[in-house]
């Protein structure tokens, strides 16, 4: 599903670090990098990233083109190995009020 302006579907990304994740910590700025590369690689990109304190240790907003290209994403940083994601789409408010709308 598409947001109001047809730009794609967003999705929030909670990461926790991996304890493999925690011992290469130093080489995090990196592996955002890469994150983003492949991102845009499947279509998508990156709109905001945040280290955050609580109970996980990242919050990132992507849009991406399809379900499947998030999962393509999905797949790859689990296989890394250097953070476990809860992933959840996301709706705009445009889009949130369409959906109200279709309620009965």
């Amino acid at each position: 599903m598409s947001d109001a302006k047809g730009a794609g579907q967003k999705y929030i990304s909670l990461m926790k670090l991996t304890p493999a994740g925690l011992a290469e910590l130093s080489d995090s700025a990196r592996r955002r990098e890469l994150s983003e590369e492949r991102v845009a690689a499947l279509g998508g990109r990156s709109i905001a990233f945040y280290a955050v304190m609580g109970a996980y240790d990242f919050v990132q907003v992507f849009e991406m083109p399809s379900n499947e290209a998030m999962m393509q994403y999905v797949l790859t940083a689990r296989r890394d190995g250097h953070v476990e994601p809860l992933i959840l789409p996301a709706f705009d408010a445009d889009t949130w009020s369409g959906i109200i709308d279709g309620v009965r």
